[in-house]
């Protein structure tokens, strides 16, 4: 036997799944924000350029395959989903602005697999290009805290918030924590001192327990951003505060990537242990022009991790698949003969959006039945060859017992009538 590859997993009951991209896709679409697809293969250089050369994501997680000669550029299965949808952007000469996408699909990172965190993953992203506002990052950030809260029920996550100034206030404050880091320097561990040369940002997201208590008493970014940029960040607070939205601001914030700027944020769940972040997201207003594009363009933009949130959802899920589901209905022909007669049939019953399933099997009328009652339908729909004959069906209902003649309009008119 070959089992399944290590931090993969097989989807095989995909009803949750299924509802939060069907509830994704209607409450999106109520912001005018509208479905595409990227592809998994990008060119490596697309994410060096984009997340930064010392990032994790960059210097060794990604799935690089190599280019056929010294003169081809390496492809790689794309890590996220935001810098595939810049390139898409400026690939498809997108001029209206705000261009308002989601896209929902597998990503790749090869890192050690545990809780909700997986070498393939699956992501829903959104990303608004062209929103140069501070008012759009509201309502980013609102739209998906209206999802969680009302449209999934959720209520045991938290909004966390950080704003990280413009780039002229990071530059000055990496000069301000470096000064801070070279009088720890010496409690910090070898990823920290690494990440305190090539990029500083990074050393918050050390894992480390000691480093982190250290970095509680860092200079936070918030205390030196400019007199712009503080109006922002009071007035994102305060329209967040407006719309009833909690959220509590982490000074030591900073997500995994370097294209963000301004404001940052995460949705976070005590429910999902360590790794307990479900949808991050923030804003991006040089990605656009690092990455070739004609004109910059302000961007916000997060993305929800599939398998954390199903996890939050999983105790839920009665309560949320609780609605009506169509019946299914099995079609046995007895024989052969009425193989064609039961596709006729099942067509048209179909073309009503009733679920069958046609048991095309040489067997005996006792051996169907059993087959068909694992599959727990409402009815089987049984043609043989005197209801071939005389055009009827018999009808049984497997929640009664009860069993009725009926002619093929009346066997579809009743299904048709009778599918929920």
């Amino acid at each position: 036997m070959v089992a399944r590859v290590k931090g993969t997993q097989d989807f095989i009951d995909l009803s949750l799944h299924t509802y939060v991209l069907d509830r994704v896709a209607a409450h999106f679409a109520s912001y005018n924000i509208m479905p595409i697809e990227t592809p998994i293969l990008e060119h490596t250089s697309l994410f060096v350029r984009s997340l930064g050369q010392h990032t994790d994501v960059v210097s060794k997680e990604m799935f690089v395959i190599a280019g056929t000669s010294e003169s081809e550029d390496s492809l790689c299965l794309r890590p996220e989903g935001t810098a595939a949808t810049v390139r898409a952007f400026i690939d498809n000469n997108i001029v209206r602005t705000p261009w308002n996408v989601w896209s929902y699909g597998p990503m790749f990172r090869y890192e050690r697999p545990q809780k909700g965190r997986y070498r393939q993953f699956h992501q829903i992203n959104v990303e608004m290009i062209g929103v140069r506002s501070i008012e759009y990052d509201v309502q980013c950030i609102t739209m998906l805290d209206r999802f969680f809260s009302q449209v999934l029920g959720l209520d045991t996550y938290a909004l966390t918030l950080n704003f990280l100034g413009c780039h002229e206030d990071r530059i000055a404050y990496k000069e301000i924590l470096g000064q801070y880091l070279d009088t720890i320097y010496d409690q910090l561990c070898t990823t920290c001192h690494a990440r305190r040369h090539a990029n500083i940002l990074r050393i918050f997201d050390c894992k480390n327990p000691q480093c982190q208590a250290l970095y509680e008493q860092a200079p936070h970014i918030i205390d030196h951003i400019c007199p712009a940029c503080q109006v922002e960040w009071t007035q994102l607070k305060n329209d967040l505060e407006l719309l009833s939205v909690s959220f509590t601001v982490r000074p030591t914030l900073v997500r995994g990537l370097d294209y963000y700027n301004k404001t940052v944020f995460e949705f976070v769940s005590s429910n999902l242990g360590a790794q307990n972040a479900f949808c991050g997201g923030g804003r991006y207003d040089q990605l656009v022009a690092q990455l070739g594009g004609k004109n910059d363009e302000a961007c916000m933009g997060a993305a929800i991790g599939m398998e954390r949130l199903l996890l939050l959802l999983e105790p839920h899920k009665e309560r949320l698949l609780s609605g009506p589901v169509p019946s299914l209905s099995i079609i046995i022909p007895v024989t052969p003969e009425q193989y064609t007669l039961a596709l006729l049939i099942a067509d048209q019953l179909r073309s009503y959006h009733v679920p069958v399933q046609v048991l095309f099997e040489d067997a005996s009328l006792k051996s169907l039945m059993r087959k068909a009652d694992k599959f727990n339908p409402h009815f089987v729909i049984i043609i043989g060859e005197q209801e071939q004959q005389e055009r009827q069906a018999q009808l049984k209902n497997m929640r009664t017992g009860t069993q009725t003649t009926m002619s093929h309009m009346e066997l579809i008119a009743f299904l048709t009538q009778i599918k929920s």
